[in-house]
């Protein structure tokens, strides 16, 4: 799936590019996204995301461009790619700024970790 966010000026650090904070945030809530549609009513979980590295500044006013796809499921948990493009303002082509993989696991009410269903493989292949 692929979902788009504009950075803004509250979204810069002190250096004037995007705090990596935003960055964090915006893959974290954006791949668990993905991951409550392809899996309906599950508790979903952050416990884990890999290479942690910033490829590029991103500058006020790129359009960030999320490519997330389902990456490896196991039991219990499901692992998502991450790949961050952008576009600045009055570019013409993007670049990869930022990639990582985020793992989910599914928690029951107790909060033990409990086996996913099938995934609903539709919903990220379409977008």
């Amino acid at each position: 799936m692929d979902t788009y966010t504009l950075v803004r000026p509250e979204h810069l650090n002190h250096h004037g590019y995007l705090f990596g904070g935003n960055m964090l945030k915006w893959v974290d809530e954006l791949a668990w996204l993905v991951a409550s549609r392809d899996f309906p009513g599950c508790t979903l979980v952050t416990i884990g995301m890999n290479d942690i590295v910033f490829d590029h500044r991103v500058l006020s006013g790129s359009i960030l461009c999320f490519h997330i796809l389902p990456h490896r499921q196991g039991q219990t948990s499901i692992t998502y790619t991450v790949t961050v493009y952008a576009d600045p303002p009055g570019g013409s082509t993007e670049e990869k700024v930022f990639s990582t993989n985020v793992t989910f696991v599914r928690l029951d009410d107790e909060g033990a970790k409990t086996p996913l269903p099938a995934r609903e493989q539709y919903r990220s292949e379409t977008g």
